[in-house]
């Protein structure tokens, strides 16, 4: 028997982590933190309300992996565009400008694992200017370039919002 003890371990129960509403039909549920996994990844649950839309925007330090659980979810990639149902998965590159949304009528939810860990953050700090009350775009866009997030405005992105009727974020 060796000497080394166990790593600890992380038990997060079902519907157990702290939530918190990001704004514009999009919530987030922490599960695992970076801390947790020694950085490897991090894990969040993110709702989405009917008409929610994540604009298109991509991650320079980071890809993503999604796993929708409930609803349907709409993901545009580059030029590949798809809408996965519970149980459906898709990768989504660092430095590709990808979006998403609920692309049907109920809300919806997915799993993102993020590789490496370090973005959960970003969610928290959001989080928390929101719980402040903070609504300046100027703030929500510091933190952004912190956390080496870019946004886009590609040709494709008025389509998406319109053809599933889609409410624009508003910063």
């Amino acid at each position: 028997m060796s000497d080394e003890r166990a790593p600890d371990l992380t038990v997060v129960p079902p519907g157990q982590g702290r939530t918190a509403d990001l704004g514009d039909g999009v919530g987030v549920a922490f599960k695992l933190w970076g801390e947790d996994t020694g950085g490897s990844i991090a894990v969040v649950e993110h709702p989405f309300d009917v008409g929610a839309y994540v604009s298109a925007h991509l991650h320079t330090r980071e890809d993503e992996y999604s796993i929708v659980t409930e609803g349907e979810i709409g993901f545009r990639s580059g030029d590949r565009e798809v809408v996965l149902g519970p149980g459906g998965y898709i990768t989504k590159p660092r430095g590709e400008l990808h979006a998403m949304w609920n692309a049907g009528p109920v809300p919806a939810r997915m799993i993102e694992i993020i590789s490496p860990a370090g973005f959960e953050g970003f969610f928290r700090d959001i989080a928390d200017l929101a719980e402040a009350g903070v609504t300046e775009p100027a703030e929500f866009m510091a933190l952004a370039e912190q956390y080496g997030l870019e946004f886009g405005d590609p040709p494709w992105q008025a389509d998406v919002i319109r053809r599933y009727g889609l409410t624009s974020p508003e910063w």
